[in-house]
Protein backbone atom coordinates (compact mmCIF):
# COMPACT_ATOMS: atom_id res chain seq x y z
CA UNK A 1 0.00 0.00 0.00
CA UNK A 2 0.94 3.45 -0.48
CA UNK A 3 2.17 5.67 2.49
CA UNK A 4 0.47 8.88 0.77
CA UNK A 5 -2.21 9.58 -1.93
CA UNK A 6 -2.13 8.80 -5.72
CA UNK A 7 -4.14 11.21 -8.21
CA UNK A 8 -4.63 10.06 -11.97
CA UNK A 9 -5.42 12.92 -13.67
CA UNK A 10 -6.36 13.45 -17.92
CA UNK A 11 -8.30 10.03 -18.27
CA UNK A 12 -11.97 9.33 -19.04
CA UNK A 13 -12.93 7.25 -15.86
CA UNK A 14 -15.67 5.02 -16.34
CA UNK A 15 -17.66 5.39 -13.08
CA UNK A 16 -21.05 3.46 -12.35
CA UNK A 17 -21.15 2.87 -16.09
CA UNK A 18 -20.62 6.85 -17.15
CA UNK A 19 -17.33 8.77 -18.37
CA UNK A 20 -15.88 11.08 -16.03
CA UNK A 21 -13.14 13.54 -16.71
CA UNK A 22 -12.75 14.25 -13.09
CA UNK A 23 -9.09 13.44 -11.02
CA UNK A 24 -9.59 9.56 -9.86
CA UNK A 25 -7.93 10.16 -5.88
CA UNK A 26 -6.63 6.83 -4.35
CA UNK A 27 -5.44 6.21 -0.96
CA UNK A 28 -5.17 3.16 1.29
CA UNK A 29 -6.50 1.18 -1.46
CA UNK A 30 -9.65 2.90 -2.02
CA UNK A 31 -10.92 5.23 -4.24
CA UNK A 32 -11.12 8.17 -2.33
CA UNK A 33 -12.99 11.70 -2.26
CA UNK A 34 -10.14 14.30 -1.29
CA UNK A 35 -6.58 13.75 -0.42
CA UNK A 36 -4.16 15.00 2.57
CA UNK A 37 -0.41 15.15 2.56
CA UNK A 38 1.62 13.68 -0.01
CA UNK A 39 0.47 13.45 -3.58
CA UNK A 40 2.11 11.48 -6.15
CA UNK A 41 0.51 12.69 -9.81
CA UNK A 42 0.02 10.54 -12.76
CA UNK A 43 -0.55 11.89 -16.15
CA UNK A 44 -3.51 9.54 -17.82
CA UNK A 45 -4.84 11.80 -20.61
CA UNK A 46 -5.60 9.85 -23.61
CA UNK A 47 -6.23 7.12 -21.33
CA UNK A 48 -9.55 5.02 -20.25
CA UNK A 49 -10.26 4.14 -16.32
CA UNK A 50 -12.36 0.94 -15.51
CA UNK A 51 -13.34 -0.89 -12.64
CA UNK A 52 -11.09 -3.92 -12.57
CA UNK A 53 -13.51 -6.84 -13.97
CA UNK A 54 -15.40 -9.47 -12.06
CA UNK A 55 -15.43 -12.97 -12.67
CA UNK A 56 -18.82 -14.37 -11.83
CA UNK A 57 -17.62 -18.04 -12.76
CA UNK A 58 -14.41 -19.67 -12.84
CA UNK A 59 -12.84 -22.70 -11.78
CA UNK A 60 -9.07 -21.47 -10.85
CA UNK A 61 -7.27 -24.74 -10.51
CA UNK A 62 -8.51 -26.06 -13.95
CA UNK A 63 -6.95 -23.38 -16.13
CA UNK A 64 -3.77 -25.59 -17.01
CA UNK A 65 -5.25 -28.79 -17.96
CA UNK A 66 -5.64 -29.50 -21.68
CA UNK A 67 -9.30 -30.13 -22.58
CA UNK A 68 -11.07 -32.85 -24.63
CA UNK A 69 -10.13 -32.98 -28.20
CA UNK A 70 -12.91 -31.28 -30.14
CA UNK A 71 -15.51 -33.72 -31.19
CA UNK A 72 -19.20 -34.05 -31.63
CA UNK A 73 -21.09 -31.70 -29.00
CA UNK A 74 -22.64 -32.79 -25.60
CA UNK A 75 -26.33 -33.00 -24.99
CA UNK A 76 -25.29 -32.28 -21.95
CA UNK A 77 -22.47 -31.56 -18.77
CA UNK A 78 -22.64 -34.98 -17.52
CA UNK A 79 -21.92 -36.64 -21.00
CA UNK A 80 -18.98 -33.95 -20.83
CA UNK A 81 -18.18 -35.48 -17.44
CA UNK A 82 -18.35 -39.24 -18.15
CA UNK A 83 -16.12 -38.66 -21.46
CA UNK A 84 -13.67 -36.51 -19.33
CA UNK A 85 -12.91 -39.35 -17.03
CA UNK A 86 -11.47 -41.12 -19.87
CA UNK A 87 -9.20 -38.32 -20.67
CA UNK A 88 -7.41 -38.51 -17.17
CA UNK A 89 -5.08 -40.93 -18.77
CA UNK A 90 -3.95 -38.80 -21.43
CA UNK A 91 0.12 -37.97 -20.20
CA UNK A 92 -0.63 -34.59 -20.53
CA UNK A 93 -3.40 -34.40 -18.06
CA UNK A 94 -1.65 -36.70 -15.59
CA UNK A 95 1.20 -34.15 -15.80
CA UNK A 96 -0.76 -31.08 -15.38
CA UNK A 97 -2.90 -32.54 -12.31
CA UNK A 98 0.39 -33.58 -11.21
CA UNK A 99 1.27 -29.64 -10.31
CA UNK A 100 0.54 -29.22 -6.42
CA UNK A 101 -3.30 -27.80 -6.37
CA UNK A 102 -1.96 -24.37 -4.59
CA UNK A 103 0.20 -23.72 -7.60
CA UNK A 104 -2.43 -24.65 -10.16
CA UNK A 105 -5.24 -21.63 -7.68
CA UNK A 106 -2.62 -19.07 -8.29
CA UNK A 107 -2.20 -19.62 -11.60
CA UNK A 108 -5.69 -19.55 -12.17
CA UNK A 109 -5.83 -16.40 -10.26
CA UNK A 110 -3.02 -15.00 -12.34
CA UNK A 111 -4.26 -16.07 -15.91
CA UNK A 112 -7.67 -13.76 -14.60
CA UNK A 113 -5.47 -10.63 -12.96
CA UNK A 114 -3.48 -10.41 -16.63
CA UNK A 115 -6.61 -9.54 -18.60
CA UNK A 116 -8.08 -7.03 -16.29
CA UNK A 117 -9.69 -9.03 -13.95
CA UNK A 118 -9.60 -8.15 -9.90
CA UNK A 119 -12.41 -9.98 -8.59
CA UNK A 120 -13.08 -13.74 -9.36
CA UNK A 121 -16.05 -16.20 -8.23
CA UNK A 122 -14.45 -19.71 -7.22
CA UNK A 123 -16.90 -22.07 -7.82
CA UNK A 124 -15.35 -25.32 -5.86
CA UNK A 125 -14.07 -26.22 -2.65
CA UNK A 126 -12.49 -23.19 -0.85
CA UNK A 127 -8.79 -24.16 -0.38
CA UNK A 128 -6.25 -22.76 2.25
CA UNK A 129 -4.21 -20.79 -0.45
CA UNK A 130 -7.25 -18.33 -1.38
CA UNK A 131 -6.71 -16.68 2.18
CA UNK A 132 -3.07 -16.31 1.85
CA UNK A 133 -2.61 -12.16 1.37
CA UNK A 134 -0.05 -12.32 -1.58
CA UNK A 135 -3.34 -14.02 -3.66
CA UNK A 136 -3.58 -12.30 -7.20
CA UNK A 137 -7.00 -11.51 -7.06
CA UNK A 138 -9.90 -10.73 -5.18
CA UNK A 139 -12.55 -13.28 -4.59
CA UNK A 140 -16.26 -13.55 -3.35
CA UNK A 141 -16.78 -14.90 0.16
CA UNK A 142 -19.79 -15.73 2.21
CA UNK A 143 -21.64 -17.16 -0.37
CA UNK A 144 -23.24 -20.62 -0.96
CA UNK A 145 -22.76 -23.44 -3.28
CA UNK A 146 -23.69 -26.64 -4.81
CA UNK A 147 -22.15 -28.09 -7.96
CA UNK A 148 -25.04 -29.53 -10.23
CA UNK A 149 -28.41 -31.41 -9.63
CA UNK A 150 -27.15 -34.37 -11.28
CA UNK A 151 -23.53 -34.80 -9.27
CA UNK A 152 -24.67 -34.65 -5.56
CA UNK A 153 -20.93 -36.22 -4.81
CA UNK A 154 -19.17 -33.39 -5.21
CA UNK A 155 -19.60 -30.27 -2.83
CA UNK A 156 -22.71 -29.15 -0.78
CA UNK A 157 -25.63 -30.81 -0.84
CA UNK A 158 -28.70 -28.85 -3.01
CA UNK A 159 -31.15 -28.70 -0.49
CA UNK A 160 -29.27 -27.93 3.21
CA UNK A 161 -26.77 -25.39 1.57
CA UNK A 162 -29.21 -23.10 -0.08
CA UNK A 163 -31.25 -23.40 3.22
CA UNK A 164 -27.82 -22.17 5.18
CA UNK A 165 -27.37 -19.56 3.00
CA UNK A 166 -28.37 -16.11 4.34
CA UNK A 167 -30.88 -14.30 1.94
CA UNK A 168 -28.33 -11.62 1.43
CA UNK A 169 -25.73 -13.93 0.23
CA UNK A 170 -25.25 -15.54 -3.02
CA UNK A 171 -26.14 -19.19 -3.58
CA UNK A 172 -24.35 -20.75 -7.08
CA UNK A 173 -25.17 -23.43 -8.72
CA UNK A 174 -25.06 -25.24 -12.26
CA UNK A 175 -27.88 -25.38 -14.02
CA UNK A 176 -29.27 -26.28 -17.24
CA UNK A 177 -26.07 -27.12 -18.52
CA UNK A 178 -27.00 -28.49 -21.73
CA UNK A 179 -29.56 -28.94 -25.16
CA UNK A 180 -31.71 -32.16 -24.20
CA UNK A 181 -34.55 -32.85 -21.86
CA UNK A 182 -32.59 -33.61 -18.86
CA UNK A 183 -30.73 -29.95 -18.77
CA UNK A 184 -34.43 -28.78 -19.82
CA UNK A 185 -35.83 -30.14 -16.42
CA UNK A 186 -33.65 -29.44 -13.90
CA UNK A 187 -35.70 -25.49 -13.28
CA UNK A 188 -38.42 -26.77 -11.83
CA UNK A 189 -36.42 -29.18 -9.89
CA UNK A 190 -34.47 -26.51 -8.56
CA UNK A 191 -38.16 -24.67 -8.49
CA UNK A 192 -39.63 -27.77 -6.41
CA UNK A 193 -36.65 -28.04 -3.74
CA UNK A 194 -37.50 -24.55 -3.03
CA UNK A 195 -33.99 -23.54 -3.68
CA UNK A 196 -34.95 -20.97 -6.65
CA UNK A 197 -35.11 -17.59 -4.95
CA UNK A 198 -33.45 -14.22 -5.58
CA UNK A 199 -30.10 -14.95 -3.93
CA UNK A 200 -29.93 -17.91 -6.73
CA UNK A 201 -27.09 -17.45 -9.44
CA UNK A 202 -27.52 -20.26 -11.23
CA UNK A 203 -24.65 -21.03 -13.85
CA UNK A 204 -24.85 -21.70 -17.81
CA UNK A 205 -28.56 -22.27 -18.39
CA UNK A 206 -28.70 -23.53 -21.84
CA UNK A 207 -31.64 -25.56 -21.53
CA UNK A 208 -33.09 -22.64 -20.19
CA UNK A 209 -36.64 -21.97 -22.56
CA UNK A 210 -38.18 -18.89 -23.04
CA UNK A 211 -40.84 -19.31 -19.75
CA UNK A 212 -37.89 -20.78 -17.87
CA UNK A 213 -36.05 -17.24 -17.89
CA UNK A 214 -39.06 -15.60 -17.16
CA UNK A 215 -39.58 -17.69 -14.16
CA UNK A 216 -35.96 -16.99 -13.30
CA UNK A 217 -36.58 -13.11 -14.01
CA UNK A 218 -39.66 -13.33 -11.63
CA UNK A 219 -37.94 -15.16 -9.04
CA UNK A 220 -35.61 -12.13 -8.44
CA UNK A 221 -32.33 -14.72 -9.79
CA UNK A 222 -30.05 -14.74 -11.97
CA UNK A 223 -27.89 -16.51 -14.41
CA UNK A 224 -24.13 -16.81 -15.43
CA UNK A 225 -23.43 -16.60 -19.32
CA UNK A 226 -20.35 -17.83 -20.09
CA UNK A 227 -20.19 -18.43 -24.13
CA UNK A 228 -17.14 -19.68 -24.97
CA UNK A 229 -17.28 -22.78 -22.65
CA UNK A 230 -21.28 -23.62 -23.83
CA UNK A 231 -20.28 -23.50 -27.30
CA UNK A 232 -16.92 -25.45 -27.04
CA UNK A 233 -19.20 -28.42 -24.82
CA UNK A 234 -22.71 -27.90 -26.39
CA UNK A 235 -22.40 -26.52 -29.75
CA UNK A 236 -24.42 -23.61 -28.64
CA UNK A 237 -25.04 -20.84 -25.58
CA UNK A 238 -28.32 -19.36 -24.45
CA UNK A 239 -30.00 -16.18 -25.86
CA UNK A 240 -29.13 -13.65 -23.24
CA UNK A 241 -30.92 -10.46 -24.70
CA UNK A 242 -33.94 -11.06 -21.85
CA UNK A 243 -31.69 -11.44 -19.24
CA UNK A 244 -29.83 -8.93 -19.72
CA UNK A 245 -32.55 -6.55 -20.37
CA UNK A 246 -34.27 -7.49 -17.08
CA UNK A 247 -30.88 -6.68 -15.32
CA UNK A 248 -30.57 -10.41 -14.12
CA UNK A 249 -27.04 -11.79 -16.30
CA UNK A 250 -23.58 -12.06 -15.70
CA UNK A 251 -20.48 -13.04 -17.64
CA UNK A 252 -18.13 -15.67 -16.41
CA UNK A 253 -15.11 -17.61 -18.16
CA UNK A 254 -15.39 -20.88 -16.21
CA UNK A 255 -12.29 -21.91 -16.68
CA UNK A 256 -9.54 -22.94 -20.16
CA UNK A 257 -10.48 -26.55 -19.80
CA UNK A 258 -13.73 -25.85 -21.04
CA UNK A 259 -14.05 -22.22 -22.17
CA UNK A 260 -12.44 -19.09 -23.00
CA UNK A 261 -8.57 -17.80 -22.24
CA UNK A 262 -10.14 -15.21 -20.42
CA UNK A 263 -12.42 -12.65 -19.50
CA UNK A 264 -11.48 -10.05 -22.10
CA UNK A 265 -11.75 -12.64 -24.92
CA UNK A 266 -15.43 -13.55 -23.18
CA UNK A 267 -16.37 -10.16 -23.45
CA UNK A 268 -15.55 -9.70 -27.02
CA UNK A 269 -17.72 -13.05 -27.97
CA UNK A 270 -20.29 -11.12 -26.00
CA UNK A 271 -20.11 -8.03 -27.93
CA UNK A 272 -19.61 -10.23 -31.67
CA UNK A 273 -22.99 -11.77 -30.59
CA UNK A 274 -24.19 -8.11 -31.19
CA UNK A 275 -27.48 -8.70 -29.04
CA UNK A 276 -26.34 -5.57 -26.92
CA UNK A 277 -23.57 -2.81 -26.78
CA UNK A 278 -20.27 -2.56 -25.41
CA UNK A 279 -21.36 -0.39 -22.63
CA UNK A 280 -23.80 -3.08 -21.59
CA UNK A 281 -21.32 -5.80 -22.17
CA UNK A 282 -19.07 -4.13 -19.90
CA UNK A 283 -21.81 -3.78 -17.14
CA UNK A 284 -21.94 -7.50 -17.15
CA UNK A 285 -18.38 -7.51 -15.33
CA UNK A 286 -18.82 -4.19 -13.39
CA UNK A 287 -22.23 -2.14 -12.02
CA UNK A 288 -24.22 -5.33 -12.41
CA UNK A 289 -22.22 -8.26 -11.49
CA UNK A 290 -21.13 -6.26 -8.36
CA UNK A 291 -25.08 -5.75 -7.61
CA UNK A 292 -26.00 -9.60 -8.32
CA UNK A 293 -23.04 -10.54 -6.23
CA UNK A 294 -24.07 -8.16 -3.38
CA UNK A 295 -19.95 -6.64 -3.52
CA UNK A 296 -21.06 -3.22 -2.48
CA UNK A 297 -17.87 -2.47 -3.04
CA UNK A 298 -16.81 -3.14 -6.27
CA UNK A 299 -17.14 -2.15 -10.43
CA UNK A 300 -18.51 1.31 -10.13
CA UNK A 301 -15.10 2.89 -8.24
CA UNK A 302 -17.20 5.64 -6.25
CA UNK A 303 -15.58 7.17 -3.23
CA UNK A 304 -15.17 4.12 -1.16
CA UNK A 305 -14.71 1.59 -2.98
CA UNK A 306 -11.80 -0.52 -3.43
CA UNK A 307 -9.17 1.17 -5.51
CA UNK A 308 -9.07 -1.94 -8.47
CA UNK A 309 -8.62 -0.30 -11.83
CA UNK A 310 -8.05 -1.34 -15.39
CA UNK A 311 -6.32 1.35 -17.53
CA UNK A 312 -6.24 1.52 -21.61
CA UNK A 313 -5.51 3.43 -24.22
CA UNK A 314 -8.58 5.85 -25.06
CA UNK A 315 -10.34 4.63 -28.98
CA UNK A 316 -12.45 7.43 -28.94
CA UNK A 317 -16.44 6.85 -28.82
CA UNK A 318 -18.22 5.49 -25.90
CA UNK A 319 -15.46 4.69 -23.24
CA UNK A 320 -16.83 1.44 -22.76
CA UNK A 321 -15.27 0.52 -26.28
CA UNK A 322 -12.11 0.94 -25.48
CA UNK A 323 -12.41 -1.55 -22.74
CA UNK A 324 -14.55 -4.07 -24.76
CA UNK A 325 -13.07 -6.55 -27.74
CA UNK A 326 -9.22 -5.59 -26.49
CA UNK A 327 -6.48 -8.52 -25.49
CA UNK A 328 -4.68 -8.82 -22.51
CA UNK A 329 -0.93 -7.38 -24.20
CA UNK A 330 -3.17 -4.16 -24.45
CA UNK A 331 -3.93 -3.62 -21.35
CA UNK A 332 -1.83 -0.28 -20.09
CA UNK A 333 -1.84 -1.28 -16.18
CA UNK A 334 -3.85 -3.84 -14.19
CA UNK A 335 -4.21 -2.30 -10.70
CA UNK A 336 -5.57 -4.28 -7.24
CA UNK A 337 -6.27 -2.56 -3.97
CA UNK A 338 -4.89 0.73 -5.17
CA UNK A 339 -0.73 -1.06 -6.80
CA UNK A 340 -0.27 -1.56 -10.02
CA UNK A 341 0.12 -5.27 -10.46
CA UNK A 342 1.63 -5.40 -14.02
CA UNK A 343 1.82 -2.74 -16.25
CA UNK A 344 3.51 -1.15 -19.84
CA UNK A 345 7.25 -0.45 -18.39
CA UNK A 346 6.34 3.54 -18.48
CA UNK A 347 4.44 3.33 -15.21
CA UNK A 348 7.61 2.43 -13.32
CA UNK A 349 7.41 5.38 -11.08
CA UNK A 350 3.75 4.17 -10.02
CA UNK A 351 5.77 0.91 -8.68
CA UNK A 352 8.78 2.74 -7.22
CA UNK A 353 6.00 5.33 -5.26
CA UNK A 354 4.03 1.97 -4.17
CA UNK A 355 7.13 0.47 -3.48
CA UNK A 356 6.35 -2.04 -5.46
CA UNK A 357 9.06 -4.57 -6.64
CA UNK A 358 8.96 -5.34 -9.96
CA UNK A 359 10.55 -6.90 -12.44
CA UNK A 360 10.62 -7.29 -16.53
CA UNK A 361 8.59 -9.61 -18.21
CA UNK A 362 6.85 -9.44 -21.77
CA UNK A 363 3.15 -10.81 -22.07
CA UNK A 364 2.36 -12.09 -25.85
CA UNK A 365 5.30 -10.52 -26.86
CA UNK A 366 5.21 -7.18 -25.26
CA UNK A 367 7.32 -5.56 -22.21
CA UNK A 368 5.71 -5.48 -19.54
CA UNK A 369 6.44 -4.82 -15.67
CA UNK A 370 5.08 -7.73 -13.23
CA UNK A 371 4.94 -7.30 -9.59
CA UNK A 372 8.13 -9.22 -7.83
CA UNK A 373 5.31 -11.43 -5.74
CA UNK A 374 3.43 -12.22 -8.69
CA UNK A 375 7.01 -13.81 -10.59
CA UNK A 376 7.57 -17.23 -9.13
CA UNK A 377 9.13 -19.29 -11.71
CA UNK A 378 7.34 -21.90 -11.54
CA UNK A 379 3.70 -19.91 -11.30
CA UNK A 380 5.12 -18.32 -14.80
CA UNK A 381 5.97 -21.30 -16.51
CA UNK A 382 2.27 -22.52 -16.19
CA UNK A 383 1.41 -19.61 -17.79
CA UNK A 384 2.16 -19.62 -22.00
CA UNK A 385 2.92 -15.90 -23.64
CA UNK A 386 4.38 -14.38 -20.20
CA UNK A 387 7.68 -14.64 -19.87
CA UNK A 388 10.39 -13.25 -17.33
CA UNK A 389 13.30 -11.00 -19.17
CA UNK A 390 16.59 -12.44 -18.49
CA UNK A 391 18.49 -9.55 -17.12
CA UNK A 392 22.18 -9.12 -19.38
CA UNK A 393 24.40 -10.36 -17.47
CA UNK A 394 27.72 -8.22 -16.33
CA UNK A 395 30.73 -8.53 -19.07
CA UNK A 396 33.59 -10.72 -18.12
CA UNK A 397 36.72 -8.90 -18.35
CA UNK A 398 39.92 -10.16 -19.31
CA UNK A 399 42.80 -9.95 -17.28
CA UNK A 400 45.33 -7.28 -18.59
CA UNK A 401 48.80 -8.25 -18.48
CA UNK A 402 51.48 -5.38 -18.43
CA UNK A 403 54.19 -6.24 -21.30
CA UNK A 404 57.35 -7.52 -19.89
CA UNK A 405 56.00 -9.45 -16.49
CA UNK A 406 55.28 -13.07 -16.06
Amino acid sequence: MTAFGIRLRGARTIVAGDASRAPLSIAGGRIRATLRGRVHRIDLRDHVIAPGLINAHEHLHLNAVPPLPAGAPFPNSYAWIAAFRSHFGDPAVVAALAVPKTLRMRHGALKNLLAGTTCVVHHDPWHPVLDTPDFPVGLLREYGWSYALGWPDYGPPVKPSFAATPADRPWMIHLAEGTDKTAQAELAQLDALGCLAPNSVLVHGVGLRARDIERVIDSGGAVVWCPTSNRNLLGRTLDPGRLQAAGRLLLGTDSRLSGARDLLEELRAAAAAAVFGAREALALVTTEAARILRLPRHGALAPGDRADLLIVADRGGDAARSVVGLRRAQIRAVVRDGVPRIADPDFADWFAAAGVDAVPVTLDGKPKLLARVLADPALLELERGLELVARPAAPVLEPVVAEGTC
